[in-house]
This record gives structure tokens, sequence and C-alpha cells, in this order.
């Protein structure tokens, strides 16, 4: 199956030694070598840090607003919002994270948002194709399944460019939704606060209808599960979370959000529960989580089907660097050279969507090269529709099951 944009992620705790810096396509006798600086006496720490901080470094994505009373107008609209996620609840998925990151979990992840295709059917059957994933995961690696889900919040992309050209007529880039419009007239493309607030109330709406579906196939699964032989006390009845995510990109939206949890006393942004950061700002993270005693982190990195991806030297490499990894890739070199390794594939994330499109070739509805353009509705990279999803979710289980299998063959042999 062609598979889009099929990442790769490492969650794992730090050591005190140099990072070797290793890009997935490259062998490893290319990489560099950087030392981190000692750890940070807690005293010398700065406490001058406020939710405006990043105003004073060097920003690229930050869209120029012609009316700055109306951005500021519309910031103190979102300030005074309930938040979106809590900061509590941001803390358990850390957890659950790091337990996939020793074998006890899986992450899989939707893909970008738009205003136009918003509404309670595709909410509903993003949903329904996310949580039929787990549930085939789950019987196939006997292990609860983290649900996080590229939405209510993917609303601004990163670009290269500020600007694009059609037939010599130059405007301003389309960033998203959440910040112009796609279509190439002026108008469109002037950026617009108001579609903050709108992006609010769609993640919002989001969050509330993920609740109702949970809800509304509480007795379906357990129906299912009845009929498959399971009670519902089976450990595998205890994963019922779902998780947001989406690029920590529009910082205007994002400090708006930030606020101070009540229970720690820390800030938490609570516009998702898990926000992305790009590639660039990773070795300097890295740096200052050694430095401040963070033990777990998060890195999702994309690859693509053509490159060597994946290697056990890669895993070996990187492996040296800290106390647990977990990555994925595409799917076969991606088990085979944990295999090989002897460590854990710790999950996948994938650009899908629910409905029937035709953005990417092959799987059981045959999309071939001539259909794509028949529903091809992306407004950012390709993505699998539902039936190639859950094509690929029964693929992962199936190398679940074998990963599985050979570890019990194992134990039987040791004992």
């Amino acid at each position: 199956m062609a598979l889009s944009n099929v990442s790769a992620l490492s969650s794992t705790g730090f050591v005190h030694r140099p990072i070797s810096l290793l890009h997935a396509a490259e062998p490893a006798n290319n990489s560099a070598t950087i030392d981190i600086p000692k750890k940070a006496n807690p005293s010398e720490v700065p406490v001058t840090w406020t939710v405006e901080s990043w105003k004073s470094k060097k920003v690229l994505q930050i869209p120029e607003y012609p009316d700055e009373a109306e951005l500021e107008s519309v910031l103190r609209t979102l300030e005074g919002f309930p938040p979106l996620v809590f900061a509590g609840e941001a803390r358990n998925l850390e957890e659950r994270l790091a337990e996939a990151a020793v074998g006890r979990a899986l992450q899989g992840g939707d893909c970008a948002e738009s205003f136009k295709e918003f509404s309670a059917n595709n909410i509903r059957n993003t949903f329904r194709v996310l949580l039929q994933m787990g549930v085939v995961l789950m019987f196939g690696g006997q292990m609860p399944v983290i649900k996080v889900g590229r939405m209510a919040g993917q609303f601004a992309k990163p670009r290269s460019g500020i600007y694009e050209e059609k037939d010599e007529v130059r405007l301003p880039i389309y960033k998203r939704d959440m910040i112009n419009g796609d279509a190439f007239d002026e108008k469109s493309r002037v950026a617009d606060p108001q579609k903050m607030i709108r992006a609010y109330c769609q993640a919002a709406a989001t969050l509330n209808r993920r609740y109702q579906e949970l809800a509304q196939r509480v007795d379906e699964a357990l129906g299912f599960m009845s009929a498959a032989g399971l009670t519902i006390d089976h450990p595998i009845m205890a994963t019922t979370e779902f998780w947001t995510s989406h690029e920590c990109l529009l910082l205007t939206y994002e400090q708006a959000f930030t606020r101070q949890d009540s229970t720690s006393g820390l800030y938490c942004d609570c516009s998702a529960h898990m926000l992305w950061v790009g590639g660039l700002e990773v070795i300097v993270l890295l740096m200052l989580i050694y430095m401040h005693d963070i033990v777990t982190y998060t890195l999702l990195y994309c690859l693509a089907h053509d490159r060597a991806i994946v290697s056990p030297t890669t895993l070996d490499q990187v492996a040296k660097y800290g106390t647990c990894i977990m990555s994925q890739a595409e799917v076969q070199a991606f088990f085979d050279a944990h295999k090989q390794e002897g460590s854990h594939p710790g999950g996948i994330h994938l650009e899908m969507m629910a409905q029937n499109a035709t953005e990417c070739v092959a799987g059981s509805c045959n999309v071939t090269y001539d259909d794509i353009s028949t529903r091809y509705h992306t407004h950012c990279d390709p993505r699998l529709n539902a039936s190639q999803s859950l094509e690929l979710a029964f693929i992962i289980a199936e190398q679940l099951w074998e990963r599985r299998l050979g570890a019990e063959t194992l134990d039987l042999f040791k004992s």
C-alpha cells in the first residue's frame, strides 16, 4: 500500500552523554556530535518567564494581522474562554506515552483539519475509524492502545514560502483555515484574527462530539467483547481514553490557552493534550530537557517510503543516548528493524481520514493512480481513507501478533 506521511515517534529518557544527530536517511558515519551542557542549578533558573516571553524571540510563522486592535480583542476573548483540555489530562497522556516506550501501549494519529470538512458526520466517522483501529490493534498486540487524534486544533500549518503566484498574480500564501482562506484572491489571503475564534468553537465541538461518540459506543463495545468471550473486567477494556494533538504553530492562539494549573502551579497550554514543535527547535529543547531533569520527551519525525528510513544501525545508535525509545515508520521495515534489534515498536502515526477519498493508491479498495483526481480533497498532505486505514490496522495487528507469539515461544524455551 502506498502510504502518506507515515512518521516515526520516539519517547525517551535522557542520559549524560553526547547526542548523536542522525538523519533518518543517512548512515551513522555522517552523524555529528553535540556536547550537552551541564545541568542547571535550580537557583540559577530565570523566574521572569511569562506567557508573552516568546515575543522576544525570532518567530517565522506568525502572520501579519492588518488590524492590531482587532487581534488584541480576539486574544482577550480567547483568554476568557474555557480551556479545551485540562492540565491533568495532559499529565495522564504523558504517563501513557511513557508506558508505550517500554512496550505497554501504542499511539495512533489523525490528519489535518479544515473548516469546510467540519460536520457532525465527519467527526463521528473519524472517531469511529480510530476506535475500530484501536480494537484491532488491542487484539493483535494484547495491550492498550493510546488513541491520539490530530484534531480539535490542527488548523494551521507551517509554510516554507510567504507568497504564491498564479498567472502573474502574487498573493500571500494560504496558511490554513485558522489564519486565512484558500481562495486565490486578495480578500481571502488577508490574515483574519476572527478565524481563531472559529477554530476554538470547532475544536470545542469536536471534543464534545468525542465524548458523545465514546459514550454511544460503550454498549456496542461491550456487546462485541461479550461475543468474543471477554468480560468487562478484562484488562483490554480499561482503555477508553482519547487524546487530541496539533502543531504548536500559531503562538498568539496558544498563548491565550496557556493557563496556570491550580494543582501543580505550573503553566500548561490547554489547547490540546499533546502539542508539536518543529524540527529546528529539537536540539535546543533536548538540551533544556536534560539540564532541567525532565525525564521523558516525545519525538515524531517524518519519514519517506523510498528511503532507508529505519535500520538496526539507526535504532542502535539512537538507543545509546536514552534509557528507552519507541519509533514508528513504514510498517514492514519498521517492524523488521525492531525485530532485529530486539526493541519495541511503540507506535504509528498516520495521515488519515474517515471519508472515501482517493488520495493514496492501492489497498483493498483498489485505488489506482487514475483514480486519485476523482476524490482528492486534502488541503495539505494526501491521506489514507477509512478502508485503507483499517486495512493497515490489520497489517499492524498481524505484526504485533507475530511479535507476541515469538516472545511467548522464547519465554517457553527459557522456562
